[in-house]
This record gives C-alpha cells, sequence and structure tokens, in this order.
C-alpha cells in the first residue's frame, strides 16, 4: 500500500497546467488526474457522491447526520505554465532532497494548489476509514481553471445555490502560518483571510498615424505611454487600514515587541502613521495598505524599424476592501491626466465581502489550528492579496475564508507562480491533520 507522500507526489506529477487560451489547456492531464484520484483514494470515490461540474471541475458530496449548515473545503486542480530551464529539480518528477520531516518535495503545485487539495483528501479517506459520518455534509469544491478564469467554481458554487445549500463555512487556499509577517511580531502567525481584494485589468492604449523609424514624431506613441506609465508609478493610490488591516493589528498587538507594540495598541492614534509605515516594510505590506497597480504587458510596433500604430500596455490592479472597479478606472484616467491614452477595463470584480473574525465557524478554523499546527500559533485575521475561487461562494455564505494549514518561510512562499516551488514533507503532513480537525469538528 502506497504512502500519502507517495500518493502526493503522483498528483504532483500529472501537469494539470491552466492556460488563458483554453485551446492550449490538455485536457488528457486533467482526465489522468480525475481517474488517479479515483484510485488512490478508493473511499472518497465510493462513499461520497461525485459530479464533474463545468468539463472537469470537481463536486464531493460526503452526506452527515443533516444537509443544513454543511463544510467545503476548497482546492484547484490546476497549475500555472513553466520554464524547466529556470528549475532546479523537473518541475513535474516530485522529487525530494534532504531527509526526514525537513525533505522538500519540489514541484509545480506542491503549495499550489496540490498541496491543499491532496491533503483534503487525504483526511477525507482517513476519516472514512475510521467510519466517520459528519454532524453535517461535507462538500469538496475542486475548481479545474483557478489560476484562468476560473468559472469551474463558479460553477460549482452556481450549482450549490440552487440546490439550496448555504454552507456555514467555506475554506479554500489563502493565507499561510508565517513568521515575521510585521517586524518585531515574533509568534509564528495563521494568517486566515476574512476578505481578498478585488481585480480587475486595465489597457491603456495610444494610437498614432505610424510611419518609418527613420522619420520619427516629436512624441511618438510609445514615449506618450510611457509617460502615462510613469505617472501611475510616482502616483500610486492613497494608503489607509481597511477593517481585516486593522484587526489583524489588534490581534498581533500583545505579541509584538519593542515599539511596535505600542503603536499596536493604539490604533485609533496611531493608524495614519501605520498606514504611512507599512509599504515601507515590503510588498506584501505594502499592498495590505493600498490598491495596487502594475504595468504586466507591454506591446508596440510589429517591427523595429517600424513605427507603432498602437502602443499598449496591460495593468494589473488589485482594489483594497472598499475601493471599487469604477472609482479606480476614475482615478487612473485622472492620474494620467491625457485624453490621448485610451484607459479601458477589460475585466474586473470588486473586493470581496468582509466575513466575521468571531463566532463558531471562526473558532473552528482557531480550533484546528492549535490542535494540529501548534498551540503557539496566534489565529488573526487577515486581507488576501490574491484571488481565488472562494470569491465566488461569497453569495452563498457569509463565512468565507481563505488559508492554507502549511508552515511557510519566506522563500517557499516567493516560490508561488516562481521557480523551485516546494514544500517539507513534516509541513505538508501536518496539514493533513488540520483539515481532518476540522472535518471531525463539522
Amino acid at each position: 500500500m502506497s504512502t500519502p507522500i507517495e500518493r502526493f507526489r503522483e498528483i504532483l506529477r500529472i501537469p494539470t497546467v491552466s492556460h488563458v487560451d483554453e485551446s492550449l489547456v490538455d485536457t488528457v492531464a486533467f482526465d489522468l488526474l480525475h481517474d488517479t484520484i479515483a484510485r488512490l483514494y478508493p473511499r472518497v470515490h465510493d462513499e461520497l457522491e461525485r459530479e464533474v461540474v463545468a468539463g472537469h471541475a470537481l463536486l464531493y458530496r460526503w452526506r452527515g447526520t443533516t444537509p443544513e449548515r454543511p463544510l467545503v473545503l476548497m482546492a484547484h486542480q490546476d497549475v500555472v505554465p513553466v520554464d524547466p530551464t529556470e528549475w532546479r529539480h523537473p518541475p513535474f518528477a516530485a522529487e525530494i532532497s534532504g531527509e526526514g520531516a525537513d525533505a522538500e518535495i519540489h514541484a509545480r503545485g506542491a503549495i499550489d494548489d496540490k498541496g491543499a487539495l491532496v491533503a483534503i483528501l487525504e483526511a477525507v479517506e482517513v476519516a472514512l476509514a475510521d467510519g466517520v459520518v459528519p454532524a453535517h455534509d461535507v462538500y469538496l469544491a475542486f475548481g479545474h481553471n483557478e489560476e484562468t478564469a476560473g468559472d469551474g467554481a463558479r460553477a460549482i458554487a452556481a450549482a450549490l445555490e440552487a440546490r439550496g445549500v448555504r454552507p456555514t463555512l467555506v475554506l479554500d487556499e489563502g493565507g499561510a502560518v508565517v513568521e515575521g509577517v510585521l517586524p518585531g511580531v515574533g509568534v509564528p502567525t495563521a494568517m486566515v483571510g476574512v476578505a481578498e481584494r478585488g481585480v480587475m485589468t486595465l489597457t491603456l492604449t495610444v494610437h498614432e498615424a505610424g510611419g518609418h523609424a527613420s522619420t520619427p514624431p516629436s512624441f511618438p506613441a510609445p514615449a506618450r505611454l510611457a509617460r502615462a506609465i510613469g505617472r501611475l508609478h510616482r502616483h500610486p493610490f492613497p494608503v489607509r487600514l481597511a477593517p481585516p488591516v486593522r484587526a489583524m493589528l489588534a490581534t498581533l498587538a500583545p505579541h509584538a515587541r519593542g515599539p511596535l507594540r505600542p503603536l499596536l495598541a493604539n490604533l485609533a492614534v496611531t493608524a495614519p502613521l501605520l498606514a504611512r509605515a507599512l509599504p515601507l516594510a515590503g510588498p506584501e505590506t505594502n499592498a495590505i495598505v493600498r490598491t495596487t497597480a502594475v504595468v504586466t504587458e507591454l506591446d508596440g510596433a510589429v517591427g523595429e524599424n517600424v513605427l507603432a500604430t498602437r502602443a499598449r500596455a496591460t495593468v494589473n490592479v488589485r482594489l483594497l476592501t472598499g475601493d471599487t472597479v469604477e472609482g479606480a478606472i476614475a482615478r487612473v484616467r485622472r492620474v494620467v491626466g491625457d485624453a490621448a491614452v485610451e484607459v479601458e477595463l477589460r475585466q474586473g470584480s470588486d473586493p470581496s465581502p468582509v466575513s466575521p473574525w468571531r463566532g463558531e465557524p471562526w473558532r473552528r478554523i482557531a480550533t484546528a489550528v492549535a490542535d494540529t499546527l501548534g498551540t503557539d500559533v496566534v489565529t488573526t485575521p487577515y486581507l488576501q492579496l490574491g484571488a481565488s475561487d472562494s470569491r465566488w461562494f461569497t453569495g452563498i455564505s457569509e463565512h468565507v475564508y481563505r488559508f492554507t494549514p502549511f508552515h511557510l518561510t519566506r522563500a517557499e512562499r516567493d516560490a508561488l507562480h516562481a521557480p523551485n516551488e516546494r514544500i517539507r514533507v513534516g509541513v505538508w503532513l501536518r496539514g493533513i491533520a488540520f483539515y481532518g480537525a476540522l472535518i471531525r469538528a463539522s
């Protein structure tokens, strides 16, 4: 019989890569993943009701004593593309380096998000073997294109809504157990996302007549576009402490050392100062206090000796709680200050509602953290910086949280969507225990 680590590695070897251009997606890999899950987790496959939604999204229903107030555990099957030449280990070989609990599994998806997907399956398989019957229904919702469209999870949420399912707790990927989240706070903290920022894509476009590069105009389209980009960079969105961030700082205040402690303990007075100071501590702390906008793509002329008839930049915007798509567009236009630069919305969604960080669903998460990840771990509200599939579930539940139960170092977090993604064996195994505790408390 295989071990949890062997099963995890087998699933990591399946290259379920998602692409914005869906014609590039290898659907055979997703079919293989589904067959592999059925083979490796026979109790899950035989005892839970399984449904394929929107092509390759998976929805399982584990019937409990009552269908009321169910638990939904989420993860996604897909991973982002890789350039194998940038990796120290082959990205889909799931090689292990080191020994014991500190050994590392190297693979795309080790953390984002097959680590959670397989840990959930392991926890459910063990609970079924132990004869557990949950007090309430448990759903497993595994989207297949979270990294791109996200419509797999959206279809699952729509199906549950049509059936009148109102989850009492939804848990998706999100913050992890980390240390040093703020300078002067040394305790490990479980960062549980109670909300996530909105996401939108803008295009900045400048048109001109074009022609030969040997006779350029005085202010060509790329130069006008570059000026607009520079203005965006020099005039970032204003800083402020949104409610989830205030709650996080207040939770961490008793654990802070040195001069930070009185600052966190007196937020009614110090909030403006902290909002201005946090961006100086790094990209993550900058992103929790302001809407961010960054240029991610540029295109111009079709040849090196041809003037561009169109110069275009793609701007990725992440909206802080309280900001809106409409308001962000208006501000970008105002900052660019040039009618010749077209500002158009390609796609966008406002920030999610904020889930409560008090009450029974929150206590269930905090208790599972303490029981399985360490009594010294402080569970705190957190503003999720990236978008997740959980945003589609806010319409059917008021208690949607984002937390991945793995203790991650700074370097491990930096490897998400980057080369050399990896997870330590002991860290992943403790994550299984977390999901098991959450299920048994359902």
